[in-house]
Order: C-alpha cells, then sequence, then structure tokens
C-alpha cells in the first residue's frame, strides 16, 4: 500500500572527507550507488524529496532512471549553510510528520519500515559504529526509551541522523538537524542497524554490512 509520509533525503553536501571527487550518494556499493539502495527502501513511499546541490546534476540523472515521481530541491547554498537548511527546504509546504534521512545513510530496510510505521515524533539511534559520531544520551521513562540530548563527547549510542519530526518545527533550518531538533527533546528513541559513510573507514565498513544486511539478509 502506497505511504504518504514525506521523506526527505539531503543530498546537498559535498563529501570531500571520502577524497573520491564525488557526492557519497552517487558512490558505488556492490555495483550500486548509494542512493539506490536509498530509493529502493522508499518504494512504497509516494512523497520522495531530494535536496540536491553538489553535483546536482548528476544526482538527477541517475536518480531518474531509478524513479520518476520525487520532487527535487535545490539548496544553492550548500556550501555555506548546513544540513538542517536543506531540511528546512526539503520539508516546505510537507503536512505533518516529516522524515529527514542523510543522502550517505544505509538503514536495515526492515528497521526503517517500523521507523516509517510510527504515528510519533522519534529519533532513530543505533550502536557507535562511525569514526566522528554525534553521540546521543538516552533515559528511559514508562516503558520506552527517550533521547534527551546530543553530544560529540559523551554517549553511549550514536545519532543514526534519521528523525521523524512535525513538519511545523522545520520551517527554520540553520546549522546542522540535531541542531534544530535539540530542542524539541525528549523524543522518542528507536533503535535502527544502519551505517553513515563519513570517512575511509566507514566506506569500508559500508561494504560489509551491504553484505550482511541488504544482500545476504541478516537479521542479527
Amino acid at each position: 500500500m502506497p505511504i504518504s509520509k514525506t521523506v526527505v533525503i539531503n543530498c546537498a553536501g559535498v563529501g570531500s572527507r571520502l577524497g573520491l571527487g564525488i557526492t557519497k550518494a552517487l558512490i558505488e556499493i556492490e555495483g550500486k550507488p548509494l542512493i539506490s539502495w536509498q530509493l529502493e527502501m522508499l518504494k512504497d513511499v509516494q512523497d520522495v524529496r531530494i535536496v540536491v546541490g553538489f553535483q546536482a546534476d548528476q544526482v538527477i540523472d541517475h536518480v531518474l532512471t531509478v524513479r520518476k515521481d520525487v520532487t527535487f530541491v535545490f539548496n544553492h547554498d550548500y556550501l555555506n549553510t548546513g544540513t538542517g537548511a536543506s531540511l528546512s527546504l526539503g520539508a516546505k509546504f510537507a503536512k505533518g510528520l516529516v522524515i529527514s534521512l542523510d543522502g550517505d545513510l544505509l538503514v536495515h530496510p526492515r528497521d526503517f519500515k517500523a521507523f516509517l510505521d510510527s504515528k510519533e515524533e522519534c529519533i532513530g539511534y543505533c550502536d557507535i559504529n562511525t569514526e566522528d559520531p554525534v553521540l546521543v544520551n538516552i533515559v528511559q521513562g514508562e516503558g520506552e526509551n527517550f533521547v534527551t540530548s546530543f553530544s560529540r563527547t559523551f554517549g553511549n549510542y550514536e545519532w543514526s541522523g534519521l528523525v521523524q519530526i512535525d513538519a511545523k518545527k522545520l520551517e527554520v533550518g540553520k546549522g546542522h538537524v540535531y541542531e534544530i531538533i535539540e530542542g524539541f527533546n525528549p523524543m522518542k528513541a528507536f533503535h535502527i542497524r544502519c551505517q553513515e559513510i563519513d570517512t575511509p573507514l566507514d566506506y569500508d565498513a559500508a561494504f560489509r554490512w551491504v553484505r550482511n544486511y541488504l544482500i545476504n539478509k541478516a537479521e542479527v
């Protein structure tokens, strides 16, 4: 059944830390660009918006070979703005809950489906698996876990970059996404299996992650 919820994929950034000369959305993993893995996961979502900036033409050209019913949103000032600005642009005119998905994030399809089915605001967190993580502090209350704050120095888990939040809270986007949503904590914490790609070591880990979870279909 088609899902009407809005998903914004932020592909505007440069991703220069990998030194590959291309946007991370077009990095090939097991013969398929990262954005293709994401679009496959989003096949049942009707309202998919992709925010582009660096190498926008290449991203658009590739996406249209996979799926033609997406909306492209331009962040022309991507060199001077953070991920928050891209999310704000992508969420414009959306109604209700919006899911923000970083263009360098791989998420286990089963976990994403559960996240997508959630009817409340929530933040996706994971076990620490990248070199330069944004950490989350989590507390338990009424039988559920809640994210209370983000940190660069302290936390037992990593923020995945995945968040579901009311579109009205995204009207003004400055800095990074986690800085925007920080003021709305505590928010329900949702554990997911995922792999973000920021550095060469993360890139190597992504190959193992894709083979394990997306090709071999591991459930552990």
